[in-house]
C-alpha cells in the first residue's frame, strides 16, 4: 500500500487541499512541540534554581492549549476531508460507470462495486483524520526534532539518527504479512455482501424450492469468515503496535541512559540533558502513530484501490463525441451531432431515425443485418437463444458486437444511448418513488401530461402517476410493472421523436385483449413517423411489422 496514492491527489481535490492544510498544521505543531520542550526545561531547571517561573509557566499552558487546539484542527480537517473526498471519488465513479457503458457494467458485480462506493469509502474517516497527518508530521516534525537534538547535544541526535530507521523497516515488514490478511478480509466482505443481496433478491424463489435455509447457512458461514479474518487483522494491528512501541521506547532508553551518564561526569549541563530528554520521545512519536493508523486506513485505501480501477479503465478509454467538448462532427447525410450531457444529447438529421445494421454478430451468435426507417415498424423474432435480446444490448452499448450499427449514418458505438435510443428491456427496472418519476427518469423537468399520455399508449391508464412504489418497483403486478416501463420508452420516444423506440417483449405479461391494445399504440406511434424495433415471440406481432427479421440459432 503506497502511502499516499498520487491517483487520489488527480481524482480528488479535497485531498491535495487537506495535503497542503495538513503540512502547515505540520510545521505549526512541530514548532510548538519544540518551544513548549524548551519553556518545560526552562520552568523545571528554574524552579530548582530558586527562579521564579511564573512566566514560563503561563507560556507552557498557553503552548499546551495551543497544540491541543493543532491536535483538534487536524481532526476537523481530517474528517471534512473524508467526506468531501468520498463525495468527490463517488461523483467520478458514478461518471466513469456511465462512461464505460452497460456493457462493462454486466461483467462486473454490481453489489461489490455498491459496497466499494458506500462502506469502503465510509472508512475513508481514519485514513485522513488519523494517518494522513501523522504521515505528514514524521516527514516535518521529525527530522526537525532530530536536527534540533543534534544541534544541542550530538550523541543523542546520533542515537536517534541509527534507531529511527529501525521503526519503518519493521513497519514494512509487518505491512507486508498484513497487506494479504487486509485484502482477504475486504474481499470476504464484498463476497458477504454480494451473497447477502442475492438471497434477499431471490428469497421467494429459495423458499419455493426449500432452499432458503441453506442459503442462509451460507451467508452465516461468510459471515463466520468475515469474522476470523477481522480479528486476524487486529491480531497483526496489536503486533504491529506493539514492535513499534518497544522500539521506540528501546531508543528514547538509550538517548536517556547516555544523557544520564554524562550529567554524572559532568560532560552535559541540566539544562541541554533535560531539553534533549523532552523532545527524544517527540521524535518517535509521529512514526509510531503512522505505525498505529497504518491498518485503522487499511480498509479505506483497499476500497480506494477499487474505485480507482474503474477510474483508470474509464479514463484510458477513448473519448466518445457524447462526452467530449469538440465541435460537432458531420456525417454522410449532413446531419450533426451536438453534445450537451449524457442524458439530454441529441441527434440533428434529416433522416431522423434511421437505423442500419449490417453483419452485426454478438459473441458467437450469428451475423444479422436489416434497416429499420422511420415510420415502420421492424419485428425480431427467432426462437430462444437467438440472439434477439442480445440484438438490442448491443445497439444500447450493453455487450460488444462486430460489425456495424449506424443511426443516420453514426456509429452507435460512439453515441450515448440516450442520445438515439428509447428502450424497454424484459426486465422493467423500476426503482423507489413514484409512478411519474419512473416514466418521466432521465428527464430534468418531467412533464405530467406527456407522463398520463404514454400512460395510455402504454395500456396503463389505470394506474395513478402520483402512486408511491417501493423498492424495484415493489407494489405492483408483473403486468402493470411491464406496462410502466413501456410508458417509460414511450415518454422518451416522445420527447425527441428521431429517438428509436426499442421494445423487448413488451407484452409478455399481458392478457390478448391489453397486447392487441398495445400493438394498436405502436402502429399509431410508428404511423406518426417513428422507428420502432420491436422483439416479440408472439405470432400477433406480425400484424402491425412492416418488416420482419427471423433470427436463427448458429450451429
Amino acid at each position: 500500500m503506497k502511502p499516499v496514492d498520487p491517483r487520489l491527489l488527480r481524482y480528488a481535490g479535497a485531498a491535495r487541499g487537506f495535503l497542503a492544510a495538513s503540512a502547515l498544521i505540520g510545521v505549526v505543531q512541530t514548532a510548538v512541540v519544540i518551544v513548549f520542550a524548551w519553556l518545560l526545561t526552562d520552568a523545571v531547571t528554574g524552579a530548582i534554581a530558586g527562579r521564579d517561573v511564573t512566566t514560563s509557566l503561563l507560556w507552557l499552558l498557553l503552548t499546551a492549549l495551543l497544540r491541543g487546539l493543532l491536535i483538534a484542527a487536524s481532526d476537523a480537517a481530517g474528517t471534512r476531508a473524508a467526506a468531501k473526498t468520498g463525495m468527490q471519488l463517488r461523483s467520478a465513479l458514478i461518471s466513469a460507470v456511465g462512461r464505460l457503458g452497460p456493457g462493462w457494467l454486466a461483467q462486473r458485480n454490481q453489489t461489490e462495486l455498491a459496497v466499494t462506493a458506500g462502506h469502503g469509502l465510509e472508512a475513508l474517516d481514519a485514513y485522513f483524520a488519523r494517518y494522513i497527518p501523522q504521515l505528514v508530521l514524521t516527514v516535518i516534525a521529525t527530522p526537525v526534532v532530530v536536527a534540533v537534538m543534534w544541534w544541542e547535544d550530538w550523541p543523542s541526535g546520533l542515537t536517534a539518527i541509527i534507531t529511527l530507521p529501525l521503526i519503518p523497516l519493521f513497519l514494512i515488514l509487518i505491512g507486508m504479512a498484513t497487506r494479504t490478511v487486509q485484502t482477504r478480509q475486504w474481499q470476504t466482505l464484498q463476497r458477504l455482501a454480494s451473497r447477502f443481496a442475492d438471497t434477499v433478491q431471490g428469497l421467494s424463489t429459495l423458499r419455493l424450492f426449500g432452499r432458503d435455509r441453506r442459503a442462509a447457512d451460507r451467508i452465516e458461514v461468510t459471515a463466520d469468515e468475515y469474522r476470523r479474518e477481522t480479528m486476524k487483522v487486529l491480531r497483526f494491528s496489536f503486533l504491529s503496535g506493539f514492535a513499534m512501541e518497544l522500539l521506540a521506547s528501546l531508543a528514547v532508553a538509550l538517548i536517556a541512559v547516555s544523557v544520564g551518564f554524562r550529567l554524572l561526569s559532568g560532560d552535559l549541563t541540566l539544562e541541554v540533558g533535560l531539553f534533549v530528554l523532552l523532545l527524544a520521545p517527540e521524535a518517535f512519536l509521529p512514526i509510531r502513530q503512522v505505525g498505529v493508523q497504518f491498518h485503522a486506513a487499511a480498509e479505506g485505501v483497499a476500497a480506494t484501490e477499487d474505485v480507482f480501477e474503474v477510474l483508470d479503465a474509464a479514463r484510458a478509454r477513448p473519448v466518445s463525441v457524447h462526452n467530449s467538448a469538440e465541435t460537432p462532427r458531420k456525417h454522410r447525410s449532413g446531419a450533426e451531432l451536438t453534445p450537451r450531457g449524457d442524458d439530454s444529447e441529441e441527434l440533428r438529421t434529416a433522416d431522423q431515425g434511421l437505423l442500419v445494421v449490417e453483419g452485426l454478430r454478438v459473441r458467437e451468435l450469428p451475423p444479422v443485418s436489416f434497416t429499420a426507417a422511420p415510420g415502420t415498424v421492424t419485428l425480431i423474432e427467432g426462437p430462444s437463444g437467438a440472439g434477439k435480446s442480445s440484438l438490442l444490448a448491443a445497439l444500447r452499448g450493453a455487450a460488444d458486437f462486430d460489425g456495424t450499427a449506424a443511426c443516420d449514418g453514426h456509429d452507435v458505438r460512439e453515441l450515448s444511448p440516450a442520445a438515439w435510443l428509447a428502450w424497454a428491456g424484459q426486465t422493467p427496472g423500476l426503482m423507489r418513488g413514484t409512478v411519474a418519476a419512473n416514466v418521466a427518469l432521465g428527464d430534468p423537468a418531467p412533464d405530467g401530461a406527456r407522463v398520463r399520455a404514454a400512460l395510455d399508449a402504454a395500456c396503463a391508464e389505470g394506474i395513478d402517476p402520483g402512486r408511491e412504489l417501493g423498492v424495484q418497483g415493489s407494489g405492483l403486478s408483473g403486468g402493470q410493472a411491464q406496462r410502466i416501463a413501456v410508458a417509460r420508452a414511450l415518454y422518451r420516444q416522445a420527447a425527441d421523436p428521431r429517438r428509436v423506440l426499442a421494445l423487448d417483449e413488451p407484452s409478455s405479461a399481458l392478457d390478448p385483449e391489453t397486447e392487441a391494445r398495445l400493438w394498436r399504440s405502436l402502429r399509431a406511434r410508428a404511423d406518426a413517423g417513428a422507428t420502432i424495433l420491436l422483439v416479440s415471440h408472439r405470432r400477433t406481432a406480425r400484424d402491425i411489422a412492416d418488416g420482419v427479421v427471423e433470427l436463427g440459432v448458429s450451429a
